[in-house]
């Protein structure tokens, strides 16, 4: 079955099956489409006002992913991810993110951060509008841009590939809130560090930030952390 207001307006970017793909993402990944719920394909189809045809070739490649399952001649049901799991990728995320933003304070071209700060802005605004495929969809562009100026691209692509496979199951819960946008704001916070060559203070932010996976993005309180 499906939900009346689950899945947020589609972004003109891309094509037709990868708009609806991205859009598809951000819902499951935010919590928006909840862990358990079943989906049919026409039923978003008609959310989106499209064919169910780009919308079942989105979902095979979520399957892929492990963000949803087949149920036959039912639909697609959005699977559960432990908290263990969650919480396996941030530590191997945080093996990887800190240390390489760390290697590229200073680093980074001049010319770079004006691009960079208008992706930091597009975050801050989609977290304003409460939006959050425009959210998600800045928020890897902006960490795909920064990332990019590493002379590593393996190490590049493995982190890319764990954010697009991190679920932020309380995300959506956090639309309209203070937490919400200090999440956002850490971007130009980070951006500042980086731009002043400061290390060891990009290192603790995105430490940090990537701590908001199983801190607020899994719906709990980080006051006392």
């Amino acid at each position: 079955m499906s939900h009346p207001s689950v899945v947020t307006p589609l972004q003109p970017v891309l094509n037709l099956r990868e708009r609806v793909e991205v859009a598809l993402e951000a819902a499951i990944r935010s919590g928006e489409m909840a862990p358990g719920e079943l989906f049919s394909a026409p039923a978003l189809a008609a959310r989106f006002n499209v064919s169910a045809t780009p919308v079942r070739e989105a979902m095979l490649n979520l399957e892929k992913l492990g963000f949803v399952e087949a149920v036959r001649n039912k639909g697609f049901r959005v699977t559960t991810i432990r908290d263990e799991d969650i919480a396996n990728i941030v530590a191997v995320r945080r093996l990887l993110e800190p240390p390489l933003v760390r290697q590229l304070a200073g680093a980074i071209p001049a010319d770079a951060y004006a691009d960079l700060r208008a992706m930091a802005d597009a975050i801050v605004e989609g977290a304003s509008q409460g939006d959050l495929t425009t959210y998600l969809e800045a928020d890897r562009a902006f960490h795909q841009a920064v990332n990019a100026h590493s002379d590593n691209p393996r190490l590049t692509s493995l982190i890319s590939q764990l954010r697009k496979e991190t679920r932020l199951p309380g995300l959506a819960g956090m639309l309209a809130t203070e937490e919400l946008s200090k999440s956002a704001a850490e971007h130009h916070e980070l951006l500042d560090l980086l731009e002043a060559g400061d290390a060891a203070g990009a290192e603790a932010v995105m430490d940090r930030h990537i701590g908001h996976v199983i801190g607020w993005w899994a719906g709990r309180d980080e006051s006392g952390a």
